[in-house]
């Protein structure tokens, strides 16, 4: 949601963030303030951007632990540094703002801030996965799943967001969605475990849901029979891939449990009979 959807740090644990954010003051204490006169919005040969990466994942330790102030202060120094109007400043300035907002109005403020950003630069990437954050945090899923699929348009190889995007499918028991989601993650990282795992879990999901509906259903129309069957015959598909795969010992889909291929084969044996 990687400020991809959600933070470049969030991979950080309670205790590491905990640890870094403890450094904090000491680390801005000896940090020397030499800025130009005009903001730079790289980084030159003269200068570390290892730095300026240490500003960033402080100010998510800082806000993590709920010291704003020093947050603030490695904010400011970015901004300094590169601008305001830097992509990638707003939307730590964005994410700042939402920490520190003490109510619903001030959540709403920073919402329509967002739209005010987005309207003169709809492809702000880092304004745009805030947003999307923000709406999470609302709890307007529709909204945020509208607008991940309007920031895929843009970014049609982001994988976090096809993964947030799944997540949210999965939210609403939207599995075949939720498949294709996963699909293009696996697509653009084969190895990616967690996703395959999740993959299989989804088109299992979805073949229950979609043989469910076949058998209750019957004074559906046949237009929606016959998309239920469509989804019903690529979910199945999908799963004797996967059966096969493991059982021929394909190392890609080797990190699965047993359990979870025992359920699947259960699964299609019942779907055949």
């Amino acid at each position: 949601m990687s400020l991809a959807v959600s933070s470049p740090a969030n991979n950080q644990s309670d205790l590491d963030s905990l640890q870094s954010a403890q450094r904090a003051p000491e680390f801005l204490r000896q940090q020397v303030e030499r800025y130009s006169a005009y903001p730079i919005p790289f980084v030159t040969a003269t200068e570390s951007s290892e730095l300026w990466a240490s500003y960033e994942k402080l100010i998510y330790s800082c806000l993590r632990i709920g010291d704003d102030k020093s947050a603030q202060l490695c904010l400011e120094r970015l901004t300094a540094r590169f601008g305001a109007s830097n992509e990638r400043v707003m939307g730590l300035r964005g994410l700042y703002q939402e920490a520190v907002a003490g109510d619903d109005a001030a959540f709403k403020a920073i919402y329509a801030e967002y739209g005010r950003i987005l309207t003169d630069d709809p492809t702000n990437m880092p304004v745009m996965k805030r947003r999307i954050v923000l709406l999470q945090s609302l709890g307007m899923q529709s909204e945020a799943i509208e607008a991940l699929v309007e920031l895929l348009q843009i970014s049609p190889t982001d994988a976090e967001a096809w993964t947030e995007l799944s997540g949210l499918y999965l939210t609403q028991a939207m599995y075949a969605q939720a498949s294709y989601c996963l699909e293009e993650v696996l697509l653009l990282y084969p190895n990616a475990w967690n996703s395959t795992d999740r993959f299989l879990e989804t088109c299992y999901q979805d073949n229950k849901t979609n043989s469910r509906v076949m058998k209750d259903n019957g004074s559906s129309t046949r237009l929606a029979l016959d998309v239920v069957k469509e989804l019903n015959k690529k979910a199945t598909e999908e799963l004797q891939k996967i059966v096969k795969q493991t059982s021929i010992g394909l190392k890609r889909y080797s990190n699965h449990e047993e359990s979870e291929i025992i359920s699947a084969k259960a699964l299609l044996d019942q779907s055949s009979s």
